[in-house]
């Protein structure tokens, strides 16, 4: 991800998050930690036929990863958009050499807490009223790091 991609990332943000939704600040204040030797983010878009379809990202601090955000256009649902994008942030948190990763997902989405269950995050605690202002539980899970061998196979283009 690139300063040019945060307006239709926000677009995108908007639709899928509402309530919640990301402000044009905070990703430029991730994206400023994204580059350098010193880089302590990573974060990617996924496009298709020149529209941004996808995008994610992951903080690295003292060897654990954090996915920050994950997101796929609605009409992408169910093409492994998503696991190719997490498939991604697991490869960042291995170069970013971290020993677990961790995220928060609402409560209130199954979809995305069966794609973490399958790449070997399990839930470990509830951060309570954690997405504002619709005061919804977040569920925290994490995932230790896996050998290659291990680590689910991703099918896709």
């Amino acid at each position: 991800m690139r300063w040019w991609d945060i307006a239709p990332v926000l677009e995108l943000e908007r639709r899928l998050f509402p309530e919640d939704a990301w402000s044009h600040g905070m990703f430029w204040s991730e994206l400023a930690h994204a580059r350098g030797p010193g880089a302590t983010r990573r974060y990617l878009v996924a496009e298709l036929a020149g529209r941004l379809v996808g995008y994610a990202g992951l903080a690295a601090v003292d060897g654990t990863g954090d996915v920050q955000t994950i997101a796929a256009a609605r009409d992408q649902w169910g093409t492994g958009l998503g696991a190719r994008l997490l498939t991604e942030l697991l490869g960042a948190a291995t170069d970013f050499e971290c020993h677990e990763v961790l995220l928060e997902v609402r409560v209130d989405n199954l979809r995305a807490q069966r794609l973490y269950e399958r790449f070997g995050f399990e839930p470990i605690g509830f951060r309570r009223g954690y997405y504002q202002p619709g005061n919804v539980d977040a569920l925290v899970m994490r995932r230790t790091t896996q050998t290659s061998s291990e680590a689910p196979s991703v099918q896709g283009t």
